[in-house]
């Protein structure tokens, strides 16, 4: 795994840092359960877990550019809080998204399969297919999605 830190900047305005990263495969696993804590993030109840896995992955970016690119993977998650609660399970055969500030587009063959109701939007996917609506307005076809957030 290997990590690169770019340093970009443009005239007056302030640096913003850049990064990229690499892996051949990763193993990712996580919980958490929060709440009235008088830290931010931490002041509203909330839990979930999450684990993923996979070969290959190549991430970068920059200001309010992201791109990702993953070989075979799976992953899922579930969560809850006072906002809203989901859980959602993927597999990808591989994949390619990009996102340029509330635009996001992301080529995949994968099916994703769960709900997710969370801060102004519910998402709903089967194999692969579904649609978003709210604060996320997106569309996914077998893996493949456009998405646009509102605000």
């Amino acid at each position: 795994m290997g990590k690169l830190l770019l340093k970009q900047g443009n005239g007056e305005m302030t640096n913003k840092p850049g990064s990229a990263s690499t892996d051949a495969t990763y193993a990712e696993a996580g919980t958490y359960a929060d709440g009235f804590e008088d830290k931010p993030g931490k002041r509203i109840p909330k839990a979930g877990a999450e684990a993923a896995a996979g070969v290959g992955r190549a991430r970068a970016e920059w200001s309010v550019f992201e791109a990702e690119a993953k070989g075979p993977n799976a992953s899922a998650g579930v969560h809850a809080d006072v906002l809203g609660v989901g859980a959602m399970a993927r597999a990808e055969v591989a994949g390619a998204s990009a996102s340029a500030g509330p635009l996001g587009v992301k080529v995949a063959l994968g099916v994703d399969t769960g709900v997710d109701l969370r801060g102004g939007s519910a998402e709903v996917k089967l194999l692969g297919c579904g649609v978003s609506v709210g604060r996320k307005m997106g569309i996914s076809l077998f893996g493949s999605e456009l998405s646009l957030q509102l605000w």
